[in-house]
């Protein structure tokens, strides 16, 4: 991870605009979210102005997270899935509802982000931050600029794929003419045939770590999360290392915060969630992931940092916007889905 990128340092704005309730001093939170996903400063924070402490445990994917959960929740008080887990884990039962009246700072989020297909009302979950799933490369070692899905799958040198099923299936779904969002079996198996056929370039399927592995110079081009590539970005200082959102369309995703059923601490955790939803707070996290802010009161306060504000493959374009689909996970095809990817492994993958 690349650190201190766009932090906003000691974030005293932060402890002097939120106000933890009273009567959690000396209990504990246990958090369960995504690696590089989170301000260096934003838990330390919170400990210190709520008098509890925080046990912060990451995952590399959520196919992780969800597994761990669906065997029984060891613990955890808060999880960060995107809107494509949600459906699973709302269907399952996994999820505890919210009380938005804890959560008074759910005022500060752009209604885009609010009542979506696979949380109607807000009943499980709250936006964390979005993003898109795109392409990153080397300039110097492809020798130009890469606009297109179909230029990485044809690329000559070493490639790196995100185990996203859903993601990278909706993106062969979309290249072989179909809905990103198909439960047809024929189409889902003409998928996989795509990304078998066109998977001879690829020497990882990373784990929500592309950005290192093409920092490290093993791959020329990843398929990653737009914010882990705009940190080695800025890290570099350099003009080696781009992002783009390809020409043919790509996948727009919400990560959200939750409560797991089985949380050993409801009530801190619904604390926990107003204090990300504090405008400084969640400005700090997006200028430090580099990912869209879905807190519209960040933005209009000028919390954003300004380069990363107008940065079209952050906050894209309504042209580009278009192009973008959305990931809702079927419960009844996702075996399907599973076993495709599993086929696709087989043969690919270095």
């Amino acid at each position: 991870m690349a650190l201190g990128l766009f932090a906003v340092c000691a974030s005293a704005a932060a402890q002097e605009g939120w106000t933890c309730p009273e009567g959690f001093a000396g209990q504990r939170l246990n958090v369960y979210n995504w690696t590089t996903y989170i301000a260096e400063d934003t838990i330390a924070n919170f400990e210190a102005l709520c008098d509890v402490s925080v046990t912060y445990d990451t995952y590399p994917t959520e196919d992780d997270m969800l597994a761990r959960i669906r065997q029984g929740n060891p613990g955890y008080d808060i999880v960060v899935p995107s809107g494509t887990i949600m459906v699973l884990m709302i269907n399952e039962g996994l999820l505890e509802p919210l009380n938005l009246e804890n959560i008074p700072n759910v005022a500060n989020l752009d209604d885009t982000f609010l009542d979506l297909p696979f949380d109607p009302g807000n009943q499980y979950s709250l936006p964390y931050q979005w993003g898109t799933v795109g392409i990153g490369y080397n300039r110097t070692r492809v020798g130009g600029e890469i606009t297109s899905w179909r230029e990485m799958f044809a690329y000559e040198g070493p490639v790196s794929w995100l185990e996203d099923v859903r993601g990278i299936m909706g993106v062969a779904l979309l290249l072989a003419g179909f809905d990103p969002n198909s439960t047809d079996p024929d189409e889902i198996a003409a998928a996989r045939d795509f990304l078998i056929d066109n998977g001879s370039n690829v020497v990882y399927i990373n784990q929500d770590d592309g950005q290192e592995v093409l920092l490290r110079g093993e791959a020329d081009i990843v398929m990653e999360y737009s914010g882990d590539i705009f940190q080695i970005i800025e890290e570099c200082d350099c003009d080696d290392f781009a992002y783009v959102i390809p020409e043919e369309g790509t996948y727009f995703w919400v990560d959200n915060v939750a409560i797991p059923v089985g949380a050993q601490n409801r009530a801190l955790a619904e604390v926990f969630i107003d204090y990300l939803l504090d405008p400084q707070v969640g400005a700090d996290i997006s200028n430090f992931t580099a990912y869209g802010s879905p807190n519209r009161a960040a933005i209009e306060a000028g919390l954003i940092d300004e380069a990363l504000l107008n940065n079209p493959g952050i906050y894209p374009s309504e042209e580009v916007e278009e192009r973008l689909f959305t990931i809702i996970n079927d419960p009844e095809a996702e075996g399907l889905y599973n076993d495709a990817w599993d086929e696709v492994k087989i043969f690919v993958g270095g």
